[in-house]
C-alpha cells in the first residue's frame, strides 16, 4: 500500500538575531538556515496493517503525513502510496485516502454534520444507496445517531471527532492517516474511538497510520511500530520486539509490603513490593518469593510503552550527542 525510500524535507527558515539594528538589516541581507523535517526515511507498509507512527514533538511525523497524503512536496525521495504519487492529488488517489487530524476540522460549524457528510458525499461522487450503507454502519459503530441533527458548534469535543471520523470514511478510504484522533478526549472516549478504528479496520480491510501521544491508542491499536526521531527512522517493528530490545527486564510485584523480601531485591512502593529483574531471572524469583509467603497475591509486568518509547528516544540523543 504504501511505499517510501529516502525521503526527505528541507525548509529554509530565516534566522531572526535579536535587537533592532539587527531586524532592520534582515530587510536588505536575511540569512538563512536549512532545518531538517525529514532525512532520508524508508519504509513498506502493506495493505491492511495498523500502524503506530511515533516521535517526539517536532520529529517529522505531521510532515511525513502530509507528504504521504500529497498536501506537501518532498524535497528528495520516492513515495508510491497505492500505485500513485501524492503530490499528483489525483482524483483516483484522493478517492483511496483520508486524513484526520485531531487538532483540525473538516465540518461546517453553523450547519448539523449531517450537511458535512453529504457535502463528502457529492464531492466524492458516492451515490445515494452506497453513502446509506456507510453513513448507517458508520454511526451505529460510533453511536452518534442523536448527534446528526446538532449544529456543530454545540458538540462537545469528543462528539465532534466522532462526527471527523465519520465525515472522513464516507467515501470508504483504503488508507487511513490518523494525526492524533483522540486528542484531548476523556477516557471513555478515547476508549469509544479506539474501539471504531479497530472495528473499522476488521470489517473493510483499510490500513491505518496512527500518530499518537497517548501510548494507550498505539497499545490498543498498532502492533507494528515505525518510530522517527530528528526526521530519521529509529525503529520499525513489532511493540514486542521493542520491548524485548530497550527494556528487557521485568517488574515482579507482590500486592502487599512484606519486609522479609526485602532480601531478595524487593523495595516498598505505593503499597506493594517490586523487584526489577532480566526476565530469564522471573521464574527463579517467583519460586523464591512463593517460598517465604506462599499465599501472597503477585504478578509480573512489562516496563509500559510510554517508559519504552522514552528510552529509545533518550538513548537516540545520547547517539547523537556522543
Amino acid at each position: 500500500m504504501i511505499e517510501v525510500r529516502g525521503l526527505s524535507k528541507t525548509y529554509r527558515v530565516p534566522v531572526k538575531k535579536p535587537g533592532l539594528a539587527a531586524s532592520f538589516r534582515s530587510f536588505f541581507d536575511r540569512e538563512y538556515k536549512e532545518v531538517h523535517a525529514v532525512a532520508d526515511l524508508s519504509f513498506s507498509i502493506a495493505a491492511g496493517e495498523r500502524v503506530g507512527f511515533l516521535g517526539p514533538n517536532g520529529a517529522g511525523k505531521t510532515t511525513t503525513l502530509k507528504m504521504l497524503s500529497g498536501l506537501l512536496y518532498p524535497t528528495s525521495g520516492k513515495i508510491d502510496v497505492a500505485g500513485h504519487v501524492p503530490q499528483a492529488r489525483e482524483p483516483a488517489f484522493l478517492q483511496r485516502i483520508t486524513l484526520v487530524m485531531g487538532q483540525k476540522q473538516q465540518l461546517l460549524w453553523d450547519l448539523p454534520a449531517q450537511e458535512t457528510f453529504e457535502l463528502n458525499r457529492a464531492m466524492y461522487g458516492v451515490d445515494r444507496k452506497a453513502y446509506r450503507e456507510t453513513l448507517d454502519e458508520l454511526v451505529a459503530l460510533l453511536r452518534a445517531e442523536p448527534l446528526l441533527e446538532r449544529p456543530v458548534r454545540n458538540l462537545s469535543l469528543g462528539e465532534r471527532m466522532k462526527c471527523e471520523l465519520i465525515a472522513a470514511l464516507i467515501h470508504r478510504p483504503q488508507l487511513l492517516f490518523l494525526d492524533e484522533p483522540t486528542i484531548g478526549l476523556d477516557v471513555e472516549m478515547q476508549v469509544q474511538v479506539r474501539q471504531f478504528i479497530a472495528e473499522h479496520n476488521r470489517r473493510t480491510g483499510a490500513t491505518v497510520i496512527l500518530t499518537s501521544h497517548y501510548m494507550q491508542d498505539i497499545a490498543a491499536l498498532t502492533p507494528r511500530l515505525l518510530i522517527i526521531d530528528q526526521g530519521r527512522l529509529r525503529f520499525d517493528g513489532a511493540v514486542d520486539t521493542l520491548t524485548r530490545q530497550v527494556a528487557p527486564e521485568r517488574r515482579v510485584v507482590v500486592q502487599q509490603v512484606l519486609p522479609e523480601l526485602v532480601p531478595l531485591g524487593f523495595s516498598a512502593t505505593e503499597g506493594r513490593m517490586v523487584a526489577t529483574v532480566p526476565a530469564e531471572a522471573v521464574n527463579a524469583l517467583l519460586q523464591r518469593v512463593l517460598a517465604v509467603a506462599p499465599l501472597v497475591e503477585l504478578g509480573v509486568e512489562v516496563p509500559p510503552l510510554d517508559e519504552v518509547i522514552g528510552r529509545v528516544f533518550r538513548g537516540n540523543r545520547a547517539e547523537e550527542g556522543a
